[in-house]
């Protein structure tokens, strides 16, 4: 499969799930994962899924507006950028967001 391609589908999953079942995300972490969300580091699937699900807004709707994707090395996976807007319920302006994610 085509690395842009197959980065993108991850991309559309992961922020599809993010916004319909944010504990859905587990698997798609390991336990050598790591998030880091406003300085503060989170590491370890079941703890980013914390993280995530504790975040002060439940419903949002994330608008992905570039996804860029390069190999990161010879052990393999992916470095995936993406750029987009957030839109949380009961907000009129969408948030502008980033976010680089590894992938294998």
């Amino acid at each position: 499969m085509d690395p842009n391609e197959l980065a993108k589908a991850f991309v559309e999953h992961y922020y599809s799930t993010f916004d319909t079942n944010r504990a859905g995300l587990g698997n798609l972490y390991q336990e050598g994962s790591m998030l880091t969300f406003e300085g503060i580091k989170t590491q370890g699937s079941q703890n980013i899924v914390a993280k995530l699900t504790s975040l002060p807004f439940q419903q949002c709707q994330h608008t992905i507006t570039t996804t860029d994707c390069q190999p990161s090395g010879p052990a393999g996976g992916m470095i995936v950028v993406v750029s987009g807007h957030l839109q949380l319920a009961g907000e009129q302006h969408a948030l502008k967001f980033g976010q680089v994610l590894k992938i294998f």
